[in-house]
C-alpha cells in the first residue's frame, strides 16, 4: 500500500464508480437530465385532446401550462489519510476506504431521493398540492388522490387475520397492493383521458419493517387458510418490490409506475461526480503528513409526475 499512488487511488475510485451504479429503483423511480446553468424549469404541457364525434365543427383545446423550478446544490465528501497508516496497511483496507467512498457517492442520489419520497405528504409538485395528496385538480381531471388510507378494520377478516398497520399480514398488505395498482390505473389526465391505461409494471417501495410481509404477498402462491394469491400468478402485471433503508415508515409504503417513460421524480445533475486530490509533493504531506482525497458535485432533485406514483397507509 505504501506504494500505492495518488494516480492509483483515483483509478479505483472511478473503476469502483463505474461498477456500482447505486440501487436498482433508482432509474425506475426517476429521470435523469443534464444541466449546464444554476437551475432548470421543468414545463409540463397539458395531454392532447382525445377524439370526439365531429359536430358542430372543430373544437380546439389550449394546452395547460405548469412548471417547477430546480436549483443545483453543491455536496462534498472528502477522505484524509495518514502516511502511516498507509505504510502500515497490510490488508488493503486503504483501497476498501476508496471503493467505499465510491458506493457512498452513488448512494447519495439514493438518500436525495428517499428525502422526497419521505416528504410527499408535505412538499408540494408542480400543480401545488403535495406531491402525495388528496387535492390534485388538472383541467377535465376532476380531483384526484394519490394518498390511499386503507382501514384494517373495515376488511372482512378476522382480527388475527388483519395484523397491525405495523406489521400487517400478507392477506392485508396483497388487498393493500391491489388498491394502489387500481388508484394508478384510475388516473386521468387533464383532457379527462386515463394516463396510465396501458401500465404493466409496478415497484412497491418498502420499509424495512415490511420487507417479509411484501415478499410473501407478492411471491406466496398460497396465502394462510389456502387462499390462492393471485399477485404471485397473475399475468397481467408485473409488480416487483424494493426495500428502502432510508424510509422512515412503519404502516405505509409507495407504488410507483415503472412503464410509462416518465417517472415520478427528476434527477438534476450539472457536474458529475469529480474526484480531487491533495497529495505527494503538497504542502499537506510536508506539513502534516497526510494526504486528501475528495469527491463533490452539484446537482438537484424534485418531483415529476404525481400520476406515477401512489402511496398506501395502513390505519387500525
Amino acid at each position: 500500500m505504501s506504494l500505492l499512488s495518488s494516480r492509483a487511488i483515483s483509478g479505483e475510485f472511478y473503476r469502483s464508480l463505474e461498477q456500482d451504479t447505486g440501487p436498482a429503483w433508482m432509474s425506475q423511480v426517476s429521470m435523469l437530465f443534464p444541466c449546464n446553468q444554476e437551475s432548470e424549469t421543468y414545463a409540463w404541457l397539458g395531454q392532447s385532446p382525445g377524439m370526439r364525434e365531429w359536430v358542430g365543427g372543430r373544437q380546439a383545446s389550449s394546452l395547460s401550462l405548469e412548471s417547477i423550478t430546480l436549483r443545483n446544490q453543491h455536496f462534498e465528501a472528502t477522505l484524509e489519510i495518514s502516511l502511516r497508516d498507509k505504510r502500515l496497511d497490510k490488508t488493503g483496507q486503504i483501497l476498501l476506504r476508496i471503493q467505499e467512498l465510491a458506493r457512498r457517492t452513488q448512494a447519495h442520489w439514493a438518500k436525495l431521493l428517499s428525502t422526497l419520497i419521505a416528504e410527499g405528504e408535505t412538499q408540494r409538485c408542480y400543480d401545488g398540492t403535495p406531491f402525495f395528496g388528496c387535492q390534485h385538480n388538472e383541467g377535465k381531471s376532476g380531483v384526484q388522490s394519490n394518498l390511499l388510507r386503507l382501514s384494517l378494520a373495515a376488511l372482512p377478516l378476522t382480527t388475527s387475520e388483519r395484523g397491525e398497520p405495523s406489521s400487517p399480514s400478507a392477506k392485508v398488505l396483497k388487498t393493500a397492493i391491489l388498491k394502489g395498482v387500481q388508484a394508478l390505473l384510475g388516473f386521468t389526465d387533464d383532457q379527462g383521458e386515463p394516463c396510465n391505461e396501458n401500465a404493466s409494471r409496478f415497484l412497491v417501495m418498502v420499509p424495512t419493517q415490511l420487507m417479509d410481509v411484501t415478499h410473501a404477498a407478492l411471491a406466496s402462491p398460497v396465502l394462510s387458510g389456502a387462499e390462492t394469491n393471485e399477485l404471485a400468478t397473475t399475468r397481467n402485471f408485473q409488480i416487483d418490490y424494493a426495500v428502502n433503508a432510508r424510509l422512515p415508515w412503519e404502516e405505509r409504503f409507495a407504488i410507483f409506475r415503472t412503464d410509462g417513460g416518465v417517472a415520478p421524480f427528476i434527477r438534476q445533475e450539472e457536474t458529475p461526480v469529480q474526484l480531487s486530490c491533495i497529495a505527494e509533493g503538497s504542502e499537506l504531506e510536508f506539513n502534516e503528513h497526510k494526504h486528501r482525497y475528495g469527491v463533490d458535485c452539484w446537482r438537484a432533485v424534485g418531483y415529476g409526475f404525481w400520476q406515477k406514483a401512489c402511496l398506501v397507509q395502513l390505519t387500525a
